[in-house]
């Protein structure tokens, strides 16, 4: 810095020498003489500015190119220094603080107004969803009717379903022996408990007699007027009715089924012609074998149409009960009872169920 300075000064001299040097000369020139002073003197200034940028700009990378000092190559400074632990009790503090604070008067660090309009602003949203979810629903219940759907574009064909059927996890299977009454007892209860509602004093008192075999219209009542029903005696199945026969055939080797037809609301099977249960084995022995169908193997036409329950509401669905006897000891078989008739599907191979239902027979002695 003292070389500069001296360099500094050196050309402050050598600038009055020039200046006096031709402030000597004034007196010949005294015009051209006032202009080169003041160009010498611009141009000193010029190039002391020049110089000084210079100066600076040599002092920076200087600065640059200085080493690093061992107070900056230690790292452990610049970590985060660790938290004091706090006590237990100093937690407890905070919390009460946190839940309580009695000097900004704020609870769970919000204020009385600002809970307030919290509460205000979720009570007013779940006020207008509840409102417009009520709204919808109320919609909805009026454009459609609880008596029958607003859009039936297809009816399915009906399915089929069985009784006795006590093992869900293997299906319509049924395996006893006619000597052991613990074996096939599940049977007879799951048969007794299906034919309660078809009790004839029940039916006396609920539905009425009909005869024929047509469909029972019903279409000019009012829409939400209940339609009458009519009998299906538990009588009328004979030896599978479990009245002349408590055990349903089980105990002698000849066990009863009970097949129906899902119900369908305004569906009329078979086109004017009555449904026929047909039963055989897929698979297995059909020597002697015997079956028999109570009261008849159709459904007769006088039970449709179905209304629905809040129209229909004692409604029976008439039922056939298939007997099996002349049956070979410790055989299983593989029997299937179908539906037939027109507009009926037996042969999905996708629903077992659709107008079919299949299952296994095996009685031992």
């Amino acid at each position: 810095m003292e070389r500069d300075s001296t360099a500094g000064g050196a050309e402050d001299l050598l600038l009055e020498d020039k200046v006096s040097k031709l402030a000597s000369d004034h007196n010949h020139s005294a015009p051209e003489a006032s202009d080169n002073i003041v160009h010498i003197k611009r141009a000193g200034s010029v190039h002391k500015h020049e110089l000084a940028e210079a100066m600076e700009v040599e002092q920076e990378g200087l600065v640059e190119h200085q080493p690093l000092e061992q107070d900056d190559l230690n790292f452990e400074k610049w970590k985060p220094k660790p938290k004091p632990k706090r006590t237990l009790h100093e937690k407890i503090d905070d919390l009460k603080t946190y839940l309580w604070n009695a000097e900004t008067k704020e609870f769970m660090g919000r204020s009385g107004k600002s809970w307030s309009l919290i509460l205000l602003f979720y009570s007013a949203l779940y006020i207008f969803l509840a409102a417009m979810f009520a709204g919808c629903m109320c919609c909805l219940m009026w454009s459609i009717s609880p008596y029958s759907p607003t859009y039936n574009d297809r009816v399915m064909p009906p399915g089929m379903t069985m009784s006795p059927h006590v093992d869900v996890a293997h299906g319509f299977d049924i395996a006893f022996n006619a000597s052991d009454q613990k074996s096939w007892k599940k049977y007879a209860k799951a048969l007794e408990a299906h034919l309660k509602p078809y009790d004839d004093r029940v039916q006396d008192r609920r539905n009425i007699p009909c005869q024929g075999n047509t469909y029972f219209i019903q279409d000019d009542l009012g829409e939400s007027a209940e339609r009458k029903a009519c009998q299906f005696k538990r009588s009328w199945l004979n030896e599978c009715s479990g009245l002349q026969d408590r055990d349903f055939g089980y105990s002698k080797g000849k066990p009863c089924i009970i097949v129906k037809m899902n119900r369908i609301l305004g569906y009329l099977p078979g086109q004017g012609t009555p449904i026929n249960v047909t039963c055989g084995v897929k698979k297995g022995s059909t020597e002697g074998l015997e079956v028999k169908f109570f009261p008849e193997n159709i459904f007769n036409l006088r039970y449709y149409p179905y209304y629905g329950k809040l129209r229909h509401v004692n409604y029976s669905s008439p039922l056939v009960a298939v007997q099996f006897s002349g049956l070979q000891y410790d055989t299983q078989l593989h029997v299937q009872c179908k539906l037939n008739g027109k507009g009926i599907i037996n042969d999905s191979p996708t629903d077992r169920f659709l107008g079919s239902v299949s299952f296994t027979l095996e009685v031992g002695a």
